[in-house]
């Protein structure tokens, strides 16, 4: 089939099932563009910086499942498109990014073209898993092909094409491709075997569920095999919903083991009791929380995180979902599931947890718990790095899958906003709740033209302090005061307004319990402005005589 290289990769594209595509026109894009136009069954999302390009298309894969695509200029486009690159390979989350590039015939050799970058293909290389140049029309349909095999086996993460505009515009004979075949990877039957005999024969083991349970689909599977097994489940911060927070075998999230916060350090000696630690699609970052002296079971796609952690590791390199299905059936079969049940000393363990003793003495915590009971139990919600952001890591309830999102240890600042957008494209039938800070809202706030212009109905609660809050209390209690923290910020009702959106204010923080169902009934972006103070940061004292966590088996 004759076609131009645009109408090759735009066809190869909707070979994959993309259906949408998020990207600024561009003088080299020219064939591309032309090409999304003419093509029936995906659009062209058109943002107001290149840096949103790849926020919307990491919202749009932690929401579907599904990759997300940004199309951008060569050069500075790449540059400015690369921090959402870097969120998504934190959160290993699949996003393709197709570049433009100078003329091939001028390639390499430094002749000062628009958007010039030698060796463009190097500025993202420590931010994606796979990069390629597609140079002809002829190369576009393997280059497709790979990069979604790339992101839909192994571990996911970014992937790069980089496309001429001679390229995009040349026509010749193609053959298209369909999409790439993918397979589960398994662990071999022996590994299978031997970590369900260390399962079996733990006295106190202990689930550690990461993102790689969402990334395999593997919510139900873990399901099946906390409920076939009686274990009970701690999930980290990538991975909270892969259970939800109100299974009675769930202790919730523990972001951050070994910190100095009081519910951290409960949790943790929940996690230090273990004898036998099932890792599921998660790094250990920190190492195994129960130490080496436990035996680390480790359900892991990357094989780079399967031995790094200890040497006393049963290592089962596989897909989360695939490997979960082997497992279950034979712990079944060994009785494991005749276990008796530690529901009730889950429970108890939470009530100690601190922060249903805290919540009442930090003024994050009832603001908190107002989002919460304002926030449908099905939505979306897109963390910044706010103080609430890093509060909702640990302290936020997630009972849905793949639905609280956040920028895993990339910690973009001002990535929320259009990820969010992303995310609502993906669930148009889901409400979606973005939570930042005035600062990290202004680095993106012009996406307020691209959500009204596309009718992406997002509600975003800005908490207003008028300064880079976390920075300027941090300087403050730890370094003699803040500096260079204040912010000049618009009204920002008035600023919704001025883009076609409508703008809430917030009296009190605790009014969005009714804010917030306002907002969501609302046909249009929604701005709510919440206007907060200075947050200290409090130490809460230890609770005196703390009792020893009942993180027994209850046959003991």
């Amino acid at each position: 089939m004759r076609m131009s290289g645009g109408e090759v990769l735009v066809k190869s594209l909707v070979g994959e099932g993309v259906e949408v595509v998020f990207g600024i026109p561009g003088i080299q894009m020219y064939g591309i563009v032309a090409a999304l136009r003419d093509q029936p069954g995906i659009e062209m999302v058109t943002t107001r910086h290149e840096q949103a390009c790849t926020y919307m298309a990491y919202g749009y894969a932690r929401a579907s499942g599904k990759p997300g695509v940004a199309l951008v200029v060569p050069g500075v486009g790449i540059y400015n498109a690369a921090a959402g690159l870097a969120t998504a390979y934190a959160r290993s989350c699949p996003v393709l990014l197709i570049a433009g590039q100078i003329p091939r015939g001028q390639m390499g050799k430094n002749l000062g073209g628009v958007h010039e970058i030698e060796n463009q293909i190097d500025i993202v290389r420590p931010v994606t898993k796979w990069q390629q140049q597609a140079l002809t029309p002829q190369a576009m349909p393997g280059a497709v092909s790979e990069a979604f095999r790339q992101m839909r086996t192994g571990r996911p993460r970014p992937v790069y094409i980089e496309v001429p505009p001679d390229a995009g515009v040349e026509r010749g004979d193609v053959e298209l491709m369909g999409p790439a075949p993918v397979s589960r990877t398994m662990p071999s039957s022996e590994q299978l075997e031997k970590a369900a005999s260390a399962i079996v024969q733990s006295r106190l083991p202990l689930i550690v569920a990461g993102g790689g349970v969402a990334l395999a689909g593997a919510e139900k599977a873990l399901l099946e095999l906390v409920e076939a097994s009686n274990i009970p489940v701690v999930t980290s911060g990538g991975g909270k919903g892969a259970i939800p927070d109100s299974h009675p075998l769930c202790y919730g999230s523990c972001v951050s083991p070994g910190g100095e916060r009081h519910e951290m350090n409960q949790l943790l000696d929940v996690m230090k009791s273990a004898d036998v630690v099932i890792g599921i699609g998660t790094r250990f970052s920190l190492g195994n929380p129960a130490g080496e002296a436990s035996t680390l079971v480790n359900i892991n796609i990357d094989d780079f995180d399967l031995n790094r952690i200890q040497a006393n590791t049963i290592a089962l390199h596989g897909d989360a979902k695939a490997t979960i299905d082997a497992l279950v059936p034979l712990l079944v079969d060994a009785g494991c599931r005749n276990r008796p049940s530690p529901a009730n000393a889950v429970a108890a363990a939470r009530r100690l947890i601190a922060y249903y003793d805290i919540r009442d003495k930090e003024p994050q915590y009832p603001i908190l718990e107002a989002l919460q009971r304002g926030t449908p139990d099905d939505a979306f919600t897109v963390w910044d790095v706010t103080q609430f952001g890093f509060y909702s890591r640990t302290h936020w309830q997630v009972n849905h899958p793949n639905t609280y999102i956040d920028s895993g240890y990339s910690f973009n600042l001002g990535y929320a906003f259009p990820a969010a957008l992303g995310a609502k494209l993906a669930r148009p039938d889901r409400p979606v709740v973005c939570v930042v800070g005035d600062g990290s809202f202004m680095f993106n706030s012009s996406e307020l033209s691209t959500a009204v212009k596309y009718g992406i109905n997002v509600t975003t609660v800005v908490f207003r302090d008028d300064a880079y809050g976390n920075v300027a209390r941090d300087l403050d209690d730890f370094f003699d005061g803040a500096y260079g923290t204040d912010l000049a910020n618009p009204d920002f009702v008035k600023f919704a307004e001025s883009f076609g959106a409508i703008g809430m204010r917030a009296n009190d923080p605790l009014d969005l319990e009714t804010l917030i169902p306002t907002a969501l009934e609302q046909k249009a972006p929604v701005i709510i402005d919440v206007p907060i103070g200075h947050i200290p940061l409090t130490r809460p004292k230890q609770i005196e005589h703390v009792p020893k966590l009942p993180w027994t088996h209850p046959q003991d």
